[in-house]
C-alpha cells in the first residue's frame, strides 16, 4: 500500500483539526510552518472531515463511499500522496504518516478515479445544473443485419458448485471456489465457454440491516455478498445461445486486496485460472465433475471468453497474459498446465491500474458513460495500450454506453434487484443534478435498460470471438451500427486492432503544422493536451501510476478560429495504406459540441495530393462529472486516392482541414482499414514482473540495491518504468529495453543514517511500450529502519501559574531523528479539586482544539487532545496551554493529562501530567 509521509505531523502542528469529524476531536495549535508548504501558509486548519490521529491522516465522510473498484487516494494538489485504508463502514480512511513533503493543507484532496470526494466541485453552483449546454441525445445508428441479443432457442438450465477453498501468495485467509453455473441442455456437441468474473464490492451484510463491510470470512451474524449471481441475465441470454457459463465468487480477494501492490490483479487471475483448471479436468472425467457442470452440456475449453466487471476487469485481462505467458510462480495461485485457450475478454467498467492489456487477445471494454465509481474510465487503456506491442492483429473495441452506470451491469450491486443493500454509484446532488447522468436526465439509463444493452454486446463479443461471426464486427468496430435488442440505448464504438494497419500514431516522430503534438500526462500547459477547464475527463489520458508526467504518450491536439486552414501531419517516416478500403480517424472534440466537419486530404511521397472527402464529428454528453472527451470513429473511403493516382504504398502526410468556423480536436491515431476479423494467434512475448525488495538502511553513506526485475520468454521488447521517491512522492519515468534471460536495470540508491526514521518505499512501476508484456507491474525497495527510537522525555517548564499565564511543558528527545516524532496530550478528569474549564482558557487556542467556550465545560468533557511534534533534526519543542487574566471563579483550578508517545505505529504510555493555576500571583 502506497504511504503518506509522516513530515505531515509537523505539518499538522499548524493546523486544527475539523470540529465535526466524528469521534474524539485531536488538534494542536499552531507552532511551526508546514514543511514543503509555501510562504505563509502557518495556521492553516485542516479542511472539514479531516484530522490527525495515532499517527495518521483521516479523513471521514459522513456517508458510507462504497467499496468499488476505484482507489480512493489522499491527494496534494496534483500529487498523490498514498492510498488509504477505509474503515469496515467505508467512512472512514486512515493512511499512516511516514516522512515526506505534504504540502499546504489547502491542497490535500480525497478522489477515486476522477470524482472529487471530500468537497463538492468549486464550478458547481447550488440549485443548477452542473452544464447547462448538454447535447440531446442523438438518433440510434442504423441496425445491423445481425442482432446478437436476440434470445437463442437452446434450452437451459442452472445450478452452483462449491469446492474447497484455495491459498493465494499473499492472502492470509483461503480464498472460496463457489460459482454459479448455466448451460445449455440441448446444443450438440461441446460447446465454448463463457467465465464471469464480478469486481470489488461489500463482501458480507447484515440481514435485515441498511449497511455492508468488507470481511472475510463473513462473522456468524451476517451472510455473504452474492455478487457472483449478479450475471445470471447475461448467462440465460448466452446459455440459450448455446454457450456454457460460470460465475465465479471473488469475495475472499475483495476483502484482502487492499494491501497487494496490485490490488487484487495477480489473486483475480490465479482464482480465473483455478476454476479453468477444474472445468478442464471435469472436461477429461466427467463423472468427478459437481452436479451443476454434469447437468449442461460439455464446455470446449479450446474456445474461453472470460467477462469481467470492474477490478474483475484487470483480473481476466491478467488471466489472458498469464494463459499465454505464465507468471512467476511465487507469485501465482495456479502454477498447472493451461488446458484452455482464452479467444476475447470482456472488461466492464474495468480498472487498469497497471495498463498493461494482453496484446494479442482480442478484447471489448464498456465504458459506462456515468459511472461513478470507475469514473475516469480507464479502461479504455485495453485499447490505446495495446498499440505497437503485439502483432496488432487482435482486435480491440471500445463500446461507450451512453447514461450506464458502474453498478446496474451486476443486479446484486442493483438496489430494487439485490439481496445485500446496494446503491446508484454516480453520486448526484438533488439539488444540483448532473444533466447527463442524474435520474430525471434524458441520457441517464434505468438498470433493465442497462442490463439489457450489456448483456446484448457481451453476445455481440462471444458471437465475434468465439464462433467467429464477422457480421457482429460493425457492432464493436467504429462502423456505427446498432443492435435492436439493446432497446434505446445510445451505443458509440471504435476500435483499435483487427483489419487496421497502422498509419499515424502520435508516440511516433511526427510533424504537425497549425496544431502540436501534445502530452496527454503532463503538469506542463504549454506540452499538455488538455489545458481548458470544460466538462469531463477524457478516458485516453488516465494516469498511469501516480506520474504527473509520462513522456512518450500523446496525441495531436489543434485549435482554429477560421475554416480552411489545414492541419498537417508529417510522420518521420512514410506510410502505406495499401490494400485497405479507407482511412479511418480516432477523433475527439469537446463534448455537447456537434457537426464538426473536417475535410480529409492524402499526399504520397512524390507530392501527389488528393482530397479523399469529409467527415462530421460529434461530441458525447458531457457534464462536469463525466468522462466525456472520447474519440469517435471517422472514415473516408481510398477511391479518390486511387483514382488520382496517389501512391498508397508511399503515403507522406495527411490533412484535416477544419469547415467550421471555430472548433477544437484531438487527433488520436490514423489508420488503413477494411472490413474482416483476421485470426489471432497469440504469441509469448517476453515477459517482465517487477519485484520486491527488502533491505535495511544502514549507517552512514549510500548503498545502491537493484530491483528484482525477472525477464522470461523469447524475444526483446521495451518497457516504461516509474520510480516513485518516498519523501517527495514525485516519479521519474524512463524506458529500458529488456531481453529475455536478460536483466533490466533499476537501482535504487538509498542514503543510510545513523538517525531513527520510519520504513522508507521506492516504489516502480512497468507498464509495456513494445514488444513486451508486463505481469506484475509494481515491485520496488522497502528500506526498513534498523535505529532504535530516540528517548522522549516530559518535563514541567511551568506546571503551576496564575490565571492570565501559559502552563508549558517541555518534550525532549534523546538524540535527533530523521523524521517527525509525535506525542500526544489527552485531557482527563481530575482526581481532586475543581478542573479548568473553557472559559479559563484562550478562545482562539480552544478553537484550533475544534472547541468552543460555550457552554462551559471541563476541558476533558469532550476528549480532545493536544499535540506535540519535534520535528525532523530538532531535539525539543513544547506545549503549553495559556490561561486568561479573568479566569477562576474560585481561588484555584487544575488540569491533568495523559501523554501517549507514537512508536512503530502505536501509541505507548508517557507520564502523567498535572497542572495548577491560582488565582492571585504568588509572592
Amino acid at each position: 500500500m502506497r504511504q503518506l509521509s509522516r513530515a505531515l505531523a509537523a505539518a499538522l502542528a499548524a493546523v486544527a483539526l475539523a470540529a465535526a469529524a466524528p469521534g474524539p476531536a485531536h488538534a494542536q495549535p499552531v507552532t511551526e510552518s508546514i514543511p514543503g508548504a509555501p510562504p505563509g501558509a502557518s495556521g492553516e486548519r485542516l479542511p472539514e472531515g479531516w484530522r490527525v490521529e495515532g499517527g495518521e491522516l483521516i479523513w471521514s465522510s459522513p456517508e458510507p463511499v462504497g467499496m468499488g473498484g476505484a482507489l480512493v487516494k489522499f491527494r496534494s494538489g496534483e500529487r498523490t500522496l498514498g492510498v488509504p485504508k477505509p474503515s469496515p463502514d467505508q467512512r472512514t480512511f486512515r493512511l499512516p504518516l511516514d516522512g515526506a513533503r505534504v504540502g499546504p493543507v489547502s491542497e490535500l484532496q480525497v478522489v477515486a478515479g476522477s470524482r472529487r470526494l471530500d468537497a463538492a466541485r468549486a464550478d458547481e453552483a447550488p440549485g443548477h445544473l452542473r452544464s447547462s449546454a448538454v447535447a440531446a441525445p442523438q438518433d440510434l445508428f442504423p441496425a445491423n443485419p445481425v442482432d446478437p441479443g436476440v434470445a437463442g432457442a437452446f434450452h437451459t438450465i442452472s445450478g452452483e458448485y462449491t469446492l474447497e477453498s484455495v491459498r493465494l501468495p499473499g492472502y492470509a485467509e483461503p480464498v472460496e471456489m463457489r460459482a454459479t453455473v448455466v448451460g445449455p441442455t440441448d446444443a450438440p456437441g461441446k460447446r465454448p465457454l463463457a467465465l464471469f468474473l464480478h469486481g470489488r464490492n461489500a463482501t458480507c451484510y447484515e440481514p435485515g440491516k441498511n449497511s455492508a463491510g468488507m470481511e472475510w470470512p463473513c462473522k456468524p451474524d451476517k451472510k455473504e455478498v452474492p455478487s457472483y449471481r449478479g450475471f445470471l441475465y447475461d448467462q440465460e441470454r448466452l446459455a440459450s445461445q448455446g454457450y456454457v457459463t460460470v460465475s465465479i465468487s471473488a469475495n475472499g480477494v475483495n476483502a484482502q486486496d487492499g494491501r497487494a501492490a496490485d490490488f487484487g490483479a495477480q489473486a483475480r487471475s490465479s482464482l480465473v485460472r483455478q476454476h479453468l483448471a477444474r472445468w478442464a479436468e471435469w472436461g477429461a472425467n466427467p463423472a468427478k465433475a459437481p452436479e451443476a457442470v454434469r447437468a449442461t452440456e460439455p464446455a470446449d475449453l479450446s474456445k474461453v471468453l472470460l467477462v469481467g466487471h470492474s477490478r474483475g476487469g484487470e483480473g481476466v485481462n491478467l488471466a489472458a497474459l498469464d494463459s499465454v505467458s505464465p507468471p512467476p510462480p511465487a507469485e501465482d495461485g495456479y502454477r498447472g498446465p493451461v488446458d484452455w485457450r482464452i479467444r476475447g475478454t470482456v472488461l466492464i467498467g474495468s480498472t487498469s491500474f497497471g495498463q498493461n492489456p494482453a496484446p494479442d487477445v482480442p478484447s471489448m471494454a464498456i465504458l459506462p458513460g456515468c459511472d461513478g465509481d470507475v469514473s475516469d474510465l480507464q479502461g479504455q487503456i485495453y485499447l490505446d495500450g495495446t498499440r505497437g506491442i503485439g502483432q496488432g492483429t487482435a482486435l480491440h473495441s471500445a463500446v461507450y454506453m451512453v447514461g450506464a452506470n458502474h453498478n446496474f451491469f451486476n443486479t446484486e450491486w442493483t438496489p430494487g434487484q439485490a439481496e445485500a443493500p446496494a446503491a446508484d454509484d454516480f453520486w448526484d446532488d438533488r439539488n444540483n443534478p448532473d444533466p447527463v447522468c442524474s435520474p430525471q436526465a434524458e441520457t441517464r439509463l434505468s438498470a433493465q435498460q442497462q442490463q439489457t444493452a450489456g448483456a446484448t454486446y457481451i453476445a455481440a463479443a462471444a458471437r465475434l470471438f468465439l464462433a467467429g461471426d464477422d457480421r457482429v464486427r460493425p457492432l464493436l468496430d467504429g462502423s456505427d451500427r446498432s443492435a435492436p435488442s439493446a432497446g434505446p440505448v445510445r451505443v458509440l464504438t471504435h476500435a483499435v486492432g483487427g483489419n487496421r494497419t497502422p498509419a499515424i500514431r502520435p508516440d511516433d516522430p511526427l510533424s504537425v503544422t497549425n496544431g502540436r503534438v501534445c502530452q496527454q500526462i503532463t503538469t506542463n500547459t504549454t506540452q499538455a493536451c488538455r489545458t481548458d477547464s470544460g466538462p469531463g475527463r477524457s478516458p485516453h489520458f488516465a494516469s498511469w501510476a501516480d506520474t504527473t508526467s509520462e513522456p512518450g504518450r500523446n496525441a495531436v491536439t489543434a485549435r482554429w478560429t477560421k475554416p480552411g486552414t489545414p492541419v498537417r501531419l508529417t510522420p518521420e517516416h512514410s506510410f502505406s495504406l495499401a490494400g485497405s478500403d479507407a482511412l479511418a480517424l480516432r477523433v475527439m472534440v469537446p463534448p455537447n459540441t456537434r457537426g464538426t466537419r473536417l475535410d480529409v486530404a492524402l499526399t504520397d511521397t512524390s507530392g501527389k495530393r488528393v482530397k479523399l472527402g469529409q467527415v462530421t464529428v460529434d461530441g458525447l454528453p458531457g457534464s462536469n462529472s463525466t468522462a466525456a472527451h472520447w474519440a469517435r470513429e471517422v472514415r473516408v473511403p481510398l477511391k479518390a486516392a486511387v483514382s488520382a493516382g496517389v501512391d498508397l504504398k508511399q503515403a507522406q502526410s495527411l490533412e484535416l482541414i477544419p469547415r467550421n468556423s471555430s472548433g477544437e480536436l484531438w487527433l488520436m491515431d490514423a489508420w488503413g482499414w477494411r472490413p474482416g476479423t483476421p485470426a489471432v494467434s497469440p504469441v509469448a512475448l517476453p515477459r517482465v514482473d517487477i519485484g520486491k525488495l527488502t533491505v535495511k538502511k544502514g549507517g552512514s553513506g549510500t548503498r545502491t540495491y537493484n530491483v528484482p526485475v525477472q525477464v522470461a520468454g523469447e524475444g526483446t521488447g521495451v518497457i516504461k518504468l516509474a520510480v516513485r521517491d518516498p519523501e517527495t512522492h514525485e516519479s521519474t519515468v524512463h524506458t529500458e529495453t529488456v531481453k529475455a534471460g536478460g536483466s533490466v536495470g533499476v537501482s535504487i540508491t538509498v542514503k543510510g543514517s545513523t538517525r531513527y526514521n520510519h520504513d522508507l518505499r521506492h516504489e516502480v512501476a512497468a507498464k509495456a511500450v513494445s514488444g513486451t508484456a508486463v505481469g506484475s507491474a509494481f515491485g520496488g525497495v522497502l528500506v526498513e529502519n534498523d535505529v532504535p527510537m530516540p528517548t522522549v522525555t516530559v518535563t514541567p517548564v511551568a506546571d503551576s501559574v496564575t490565571k492570565g499565564q501559559k502552563l508549558t511543558w517541555k518534550v525532549e528527545l534523546s538524540e535527533p531523528a530523521d523524521t517527525t516524532i509525535e506525542t500526544r496530550f489527552d485531557f482527563q478528569p481530575v482526581s481532586e479539586g475543581t478542573e479548568l474549564s473553557t472559559k479559563d482558557v484562550d478562545k482562539e487556542w480552544l478553537s484550533k482544539l475544534g472547541e468552543q467556550a460555550d457552554p462551559e465545560r471541563p476541558l476533558s468533557a469532550n476528549s480532545p487532545s493536544l499535540w506535540a511534534s519535534v520535528p525532523k533534526g530538532g531535539t525539543s519543542t513544547e506545549v503549553s496551554v495559556p490561561t486568561l487574566p479573568n479566569a477562576l471563579t474560585g481561588s484555584e483550578k487544575s488540569l491533568r493529562m495523559q501523554v501517549y508517545i507514537l512508536k512503530e505505529d502505536q501509541w505507548l504510555d508517557g507520564p502523567l501530567l498535572t497542572g495548577k493555576v491560582t488565582g492571585a500571583r504568588q509572592g
